[in-house]
């Protein structure tokens, strides 16, 4: 079987997608094996692939194909999220483009367009996965408005209503003008803004008196319906009782008293817009104040504004600071970086705004999701560190405002029968909704003519948190064999920027319709930043294109370059040479199999020495690290898991291993030495394969001919034998004394086809059992224990062994006698630099602690190298 010169990537990766594909390994159903179902967080059907996603789903594969390798019935449940907002927004833009208003469509002409829209673009990331290497069940991809999910939301919506957990309410929202519709508190990002603070002055009705506010929103004025001063504040006492005159529109209201003025803040006078700030709202409600709300639902100003109706908030801004300091009115203005509300998805400004919007009340249902993090630990973060984030959400737990006005979404399942916003049933169907309406108004004659449906939908995360359970049906057929299969699932491999919005409702939903955790685990992945620890965002430019990373490296590349950067929960500072790391991986190891399949078998030779104790070493090491590596996986270090199992490949396997049975030049092997090599290298590619599946089903199938039923990814995890500690440390020392053979032959020009000699004084009584693999690696034509130095020997230390090899006719004595000589002058003094610095108690008693150990290291080190030294000079004298 020809071997190609280099590995290439992208048709290899092509290659056994499909063959994994076309044998169906992905795909799984409930059997006698232990389950282990990780389901993906569902990325936006609007979204490409980003390098999030590359890392997050880098990581789920890792699990899923370990888990797979393990025995388990691995299930890795894909799909992606309907949205609401991104994808609304993609089709307002693609109509816009048509020429086509949203406002001018029936909501079943928009949702035509949208579902067009999903059909035609949507779900692109998930082919995006696949060159990645995801495994995922694709039979199982689901959409979150699959009729089924919807159903299954509905269903769950009208329980929490009939429960008294859904409500309808008037309440300050947070309201996304460029989206025009609500948002959840979670869903607002506070900005620090440099802005402006603007004082103005109020005439005091009657009087020539004035008082002086100090607002960052002058706009906002013409929606002023009292000023508030403390009760307790004698600069304003002679202002009790009185009305003010609201500059520009001429409005008179009342001046009012609270305690809730800081008499120490700003002016001590305080305008109340109670339409467009929580806080006033609270005041406003408290001394039954008017209510102006003079924004539109896209901010712009309407008819309260005036002169001004139909402008934009922020020009309005500009425009009526402009007339207010023409008029007088504005006494000055000051900097003043404010904390200003944003859109998560639109970036755009948030406006407070009252609204009718529907709630789901969350304190009660937030208990058992408290106590399974925080005290009973059935639900475990992965880093630990989370669970403060964690606690501090759920213990501030607000109501949830789930209702959102769009029309991509579920539509919230109530019907108006009258007028009254009272007038409602809310039911699952619409002939469900007609049998309660008639119950209601106690009028048989009512029909589904005579109803309307809520217009609002659910907010996209009302139906995401339902996504364990949902993709198994186990809403709406709770005792369905899948649900009780499959869940709760094992683990979930999300972001923790959606800890609270998605995480900690998936629990607290868990809770409250299957009565247990949703998922035993969760890690936390960090965010990936440049190498300059910024965000990656598409407006700095610094985002690299994922797709194009996987072309130049191959998808075994960009998993290892990702993985070998990334601790749980830590920030990814991601940086291009890592994935070329990773590339030159794979091309070590495919020149290790490409050396391996070069040599020839002779039947007829025994196995060396040795290779024998090469190779029992080996497995020892091997025993070793899958012990450490198996630790890793259990506390979900990833990257360590990559970094013991890439060393030992590297450095062990192809560093050492390969080296140490390796025949001599146009020689052959023996049978037995290269059926250990094949074993050792499958049981590697095993290891390796979560990591870099692509390349080790490649290799696998070249270390020899494979049916499907033999393919490496549902082959056996390498079980955990025995570790031989003493042989691995037998080894550690070995390698030193074969490092300073290779070295000496380095510094002195020494051919490695010129065999050397070989003494040892063996003070520290170490074995013979490397001698043989020493020798062949050192070349060595005579290895002898004796018992005091060499003459004309140079030598080096490993601990307090002695190490000589004979120089006579190998170089020029005198050219060397002069070398160490300067050596020893540099070092002697480089010691005395060192000891008069540890002689100084000044420095001693100061410095740090690891700064003093360091430097008596440092003096520790240059007396072993002097004393070598000087026995090298004796030794050529």
């Amino acid at each position: 079987m020809d071997i190609p010169s280099k590995y290439n990537a992208l048709s290899v990766e092509t290659k056994w997608y499909d063959y994994w594909m076309q044998h169906n390994y992905f795909h799984s159903t409930p059997d006698e094996r232990e389950p282990y179902t990780i389901v993906i967080p569902p990325p936006n059907v609007t979204g490409v692939l980003h390098m999030g996603h590359m890392l997050n789903n880098t990581i789920q594969d890792v699990l899923i194909r370990r888990a797979r390798l393990l025995g388990k019935n691995a299930c890795w449940v894909p799909g992606t999220d309907h949205a609401s907002i991104a994808t609304e927004a993609k089709v307002v833009a693609k109509l816009k483009a048509q020429g086509i208003d949203k406002n001018d469509l029936s909501r079943e002409e928009f949702l035509k367009h949208a579902w067009d829209w999903t059909e035609e673009y949507g779900g692109v990331i998930l082919e995006q996965l696949k060159k990645l290497g995801c495994s995922c069940d694709w039979d199982r991809t689901k959409f979150t408005m699959d009729d089924d999910m919807s159903e299954a939301v509905i269903k769950v919506f009208v329980d929490l209503y009939n429960k008294g957990l859904i409500y309808r309410g008037y309440r300050m929202v947070n309201w996304d003008p460029e989206a025009k519709t609500t948002l959840s508190d979670e869903e607002v990002i506070h900005v620090e803004k440099q802005g402006l603070l603007y004082y103005l002055e109020y005439k005091v009705e009657g009087s020539d008196d004035k008082l002086t506010i100090a607002t960052t929103r002058p706009e906002t004025i013409f929606g002023d319906t009292a000023i508030c001063i403390n009760p307790n504040d004698e600069r304003f006492t002679h202002l009790k009782g009185k009305q003010a005159i609201v500059p520009i529109c001429g409005r008179v209201i009342p001046i009012i008293e609270d305690d809730y003025v800081d008499i120490e803040f700003g002016t001590g006078c305080l305008k109340v817009t109670p339409a467009h700030d929580e806080n006033d709202k609270v005041l406003g409600d408290k001394h039954q104040l008017e209510v102006v709300d003079i924004f539109n639902e896209d901010a712009s100003l309407n008819s309260f504004g005036m002169h001004y109706e139909g402008q934009d908030r922020f020009v309005v801004r500009k425009a009526i600071v402009k007339e207010l300091e023409e008029a007088g009115i504005l006494v000055k203005t000051e900097n003043h970086i404010n904390k200003v509300g944003t859109s998560e998805r639109t970036k755009a400004v948030i406006e407070p705004r009252l609204s009718d919007q529907w709630f789901l009340k969350m304190e009660d249902l937030a208990k058992p999701a408290i106590d399974a993090v925080l005290k009973t630990g059935d639900v475990k973060l992965f880093p630990k560190k989370f669970e403060n984030t964690y606690r501090h959400w759920m213990e501030n737990i607000r109501d949830w405002n789930i209702s959102r006005q769009l029309r991509w979404g579920q539509q919230i399942p109530a019907y108006y029968y009258g007028d009254g916003k009272e007038d409602f049933v809310v039911a699952e169907t619409i002939e469900e909704a007609v049998k309660l309406s008639r119950e209601a108004t106690n009028n048989q004659e009512l029909t589904v003519d005579n109803l309307k449906q809520e217009s609002d939908v659910v907010d996209t995360w009302f139906s995401a948190w339902l996504w364990p359970m949902n993709v198994f049906d186990g809403i709406r057929n709770p005792e369905n064999e899948e649900i009780e299969y499959y869940y709760p699932t094992n683990d979930l491999v999300t972001g923790p920027d959606i800890l609270f919005f998605w995480v900690a409702r998936m629990i607290i939903a868990g809770y409250e319709y299957k009565d247990e955790r949703p998922f035993e685990n969760v890690y936390l992945t960090g965010l990936v930043r440049d190498k300059q620890r910024r965000k990656m965002s598409k407006s700095l430019g610094n985002s690299p294109d994922a797709l194009k990373l996987i072309e130049d490296y191959g998808a075994g590349g960009v998993r290892v370059g990702l993985l070998l950067s990334s601790a749980a929960g830590n920030d990814l500072m991601f940086d291009e040479e890592l994935c070329d790391q990773g590339k030159k991986f794979a091309n070590k190891i495919w020149n290790a199999l490409r050396l391996v399949k070069s040599w020839e078998v002779d039947e007829s030779i025994s196995q060396p020495q040795s290779s024998k104790i090469s190779i029992n070493w080996f497995e020892a090491k091997f025993q070793k690290d899958i012990t450490e590596i198996e630790d890793h996986f259990s506390k979900y270090r990833l990257s360590d898991a990559l970094m013991t199992t890439y060393k030992l490949v590297w450095d062990d396997f192809c560093g050492w291993l390969l080296e140490m049975v390796k025949p001599a030049y146009q020689q052959p092997i023996d049978a037995k030495t290269l059926e250990s090599v094949n074993t050792i290298f499958e049981d590697l590619l095993k290891i390796l394969h979560p990591f870099m599946p692509f390349l080790t089903e490649e290799i696998w199938h070249y270390i020899k001919e494979r049916s499907p039923e033999e393919a490496l990814i549902i082959s056996k995890w390498p079980e955990a034998k025995p570790i031989n500690e003493a042989l691995i440390s037998e080894f550690d020392f070995a390698s030193e004394v074969i490092s300073g053979i290779r070295n000496i032959r380095k510094q002195k020009n020494i051919a490695f086809k010129d065999a050397i000699g070989f003494s040892v004084v063996n003070n520290e009584n170490v074995g013979s059992t490397f001698d043989a693999v020493i020798s062949k690696l050192g070349n060595l034509d005579s290895f002898e224990y004796v018992n005091e130095s060499v003459e004309g020997a140079l030598t080096y230390r490993v601990k307090s062994n002695e190490y000589f090899i004979p120089m006579e006719g190998s170089i020029d004595l005198d050219a060397e006698i002069k070398k160490l000589t300067e050596e020893l002058n540099y070092t002697e003094g480089f010691l005395k630099s060192v000891q008069k610095k540890l002689s100084n108690e000044r420095f001693v008693n100061n410095a740090p602690e690891q700064v003093v150990a360091s430097e008596k290291q440092k003096e520790a080190d240059a007396l072993s190298k002097i004393e070598t030294i000087k026995a090298s000079l004796a030794n050529l004298n």
